[in-house]
């Protein structure tokens, strides 16, 4: 599986979080149909076939992001030093 970007991964999980709590808040069909995209996006995105397993696989794919990154940049010090 490709990794998403991790800006992209973020604003996929914003655009479900605003339509979940819409859609709670109200419900309206309009809402109903943007809680279905944005989740069925989130979850291809993730590679899974609910929201409980893509918010899980979104939340692993963070810290694997924030690893590299981290690691990215140590190599980068070590390199400059």
């Amino acid at each position: 599986m490709l990794l998403p970007a991790e800006k992209n991964l973020r604003a996929v999980l914003a655009r479900f979080a605003e339509a979940r709590f819409r859609h709670d808040l109200q419900p309206t069909p309009r809402s109903s149909r943007e809680l279905e995209d944005a989740s069925y996006t989130l979850c291809v995105m993730t590679g899974t076939q609910s929201v409980d397993q893509a918010l899980t696989a979104a939340d692993a794919l963070l810290d694997q992001l924030r690893t590299d990154r981290l690691a990215g940049a140590k190599g980068t010090q070590l390199l400059a030093a």
